[in-house]
């Protein structure tokens, strides 16, 4: 069966040609405060060969730690935030799509049979006629809305700026998770580096506690040393009782990021080498954050999809125009049914306007235009918190470079310390105490010092995602012009 209405078709080609009308605003990325040529806190720490260039996709190898680069390769694929966000960007997908789908008429087709009896009694009955008769029906309906205000165009624009900021979200969680992973890798290191100081340091005070019950044994020392030596070498067994404690929690965050069961996963101590340094990495300029933080994309996509909103939210005050046809066949017998005789088909515009609606219209124009002011507020701040976050790791490594040295300093200098005060005391010229005093002295100095190696570490990685390190920049598909979206946002795509 074949249903001409070639009417129908022309009058879609005409529609199509009068909707390049949109009432959504001309779109721009909100302006910014001056961005500044260079980062303050950048100083003379920038490396004139940086490595941070050689990989910007798979970032955390230029740590060259072999651990670290294969739970790295595990992310990706089995964190389940990472999943859950990219079934976010399908659903995004798939919103796009059922928006795009109102560019097209719809047609829908329906057969039905019904056995009807009429009331004799009506205004309409025939005199003579049968009350009861059979109803055969085949039909196809058409229906299209006329695009007229953009109302479908600005629909579909903002449904695909929301798609875009789908995908730099992923890409700004794929990018967290990673540096998660690096930061607390670090911190797993740090702890065993602690780990094996305190137990050095337990020995240690087991051997000075035999010591002092050997004196307090032969009278060369008081109870009270006795005391202090044992309260110090329970004290460190504290410690570093803490400290294992503090690691098996550091890796079973590990084994959760990398989609493992905690009670399935376990990593080999590693200590972190207090020489180790952070690998060099170059800030580049201030005006590329906002190419390549994805979150900053993500920010302004949602501008540019709250900006075409408004325009939808306007063409609610215009009148709906829909093109209506319907075409089919329609008998009270089943033997004609199909005839030419038993056809009918029917064909016109149809248009609707809100007479009066109690000021909805009105209030859902003032949320649309609410909804973009709290977007571009998101989007300037998001920015202005990039800008921090490059700032304080800045400040950050190059402040605790300077740390390192000084500690180390004073690890050198409480070690010589100790040695002369266990000198003095075996021979009787100081008291215990003064040794319990030096011993805690050059404890905290080591801890100090590995602490802020661990610190180095994880600024290093931190300064790499607040720079969006790890992701390739691409303009965004070009919207459509009528829709008045913007050609000039940035797409982030995850580079793995």
């Amino acid at each position: 069966m074949k249903i001409r209405v070639p009417q129908a078709g022309l009058a879609i080609v005409l529609s199509s040609m009068i909707s390049a009308c949109s009432l959504a605003p001309d779109y721009k990325v909100p302006q910014i405060a001056a961005v500044p040529a260079a980062y303050k806190e950048a100083g003379d720490w920038k490396q004139a060969q940086p490595l941070d260039r050689q990989q910007r996709g798979d970032w955390w190898k230029m740590f060259q730690d072999a651990q670290l680069n294969a739970l790295q390769a595990k992310v990706s694929d089995a964190n389940q935030d990472l999943k859950a966000a990219l079934a976010r960007l399908q659903q995004a997908r798939a919103e796009t799509r059922i928006a795009r789908a109102d560019y097209f008429p719809t047609i829908t087709a329906g057969a039905s049979v019904t056995r009807n009896r009429a009331s004799v009694n009506g205004p309409n009955f025939p005199p003579g006629g049968t009350p009861t008769f059979n109803d055969f029906l085949l039909d196809a309906d058409l229906s299209y809305e006329v695009d007229v205000w953009g109302r479908v165009r600005n629909e579909v624009a903002s449904a695909k700026a929301t798609q875009q900021a789908s995908a730099a979200d992923l890409a700004t969680l794929d990018l967290s998770t990673h540096a998660e992973l690096a930061t607390d890798y670090f911190i797993l290191r740090s702890q065993d580096s602690q780990k094996v100081l305190l137990d050095k340091i337990v020995a240690d005070y087991a051997a000075a506690l035999r010591l002092t019950q050997n004196l307090y044994d032969g009278g060369d020392a008081a109870l009270t040393d006795l005391a202090q030596a044992q309260a110090q070498l329970e004290t460190a067994r504290t410690q570093a009782a803490d400290i294992q404690l503090q690691r098996a929690q550091t890796e079973h965050a590990i084994a959760v990021l990398v989609g493992d069961n905690p009670s399935n996963f376990s990593l080999d101590p590693n200590p972190l080498p207090l020489d180790l340094s952070p690998p060099p990495i170059d800030p580049g300029l201030p005006s590329t954050l906002l190419e390549r933080r994805p979150d900053i994309a993500a920010a302004e996509r949602r501008v540019a999809a709250a900006n075409a909103e408004i325009g939808e939210a306007r063409a609610a005050y215009f009148p709906v125009f829909n093109l209506l046809a319907d075409a089919g066949f329609e008998s009270t017998q089943s033997s004609n049914w199909l005839n030419v005789p038993s056809r009918m088909w029917s064909l016109g515009p149809s248009a609707i306007l809100t007479v009066f609606d109690a000021g909805r219209h009105r209030a859902q124009t003032e949320r649309a235009q609410a909804v973009y002011d709290e977007e571009v507020a998101d989007y300037r701040s998001t920015v202005l918190i990039a800008y921090q976050e490059v700032e304080d790791n800045l400040a950050a490594l190059r402040q605790l470079q300077r740390e390192s040295v000084s500690e180390a300093a004073a690890v050198t200098a409480t070690g010589k310390a100790l040695q002369q005060a266990n000198y003095r005391y075996k021979d009787g010229v100081a008291t215990y105490l003064e040794v319990v005093s030096t011993e805690n002295a050059a404890l905290q100095a080591q801890l100090s010092a590995a602490n802020i190696q661990m610190r180095r570490m994880i600024a290093s990685a931190v300064l790499v995602k607040a720079l969006g390190g790890g992701w390739q920049n691409f303009q965004t598909p070009q919207t459509d012009p009528g829709a008045g979206a913007s050609t000039q946002g940035v797409h982030t795509e995850p580079s793995n």
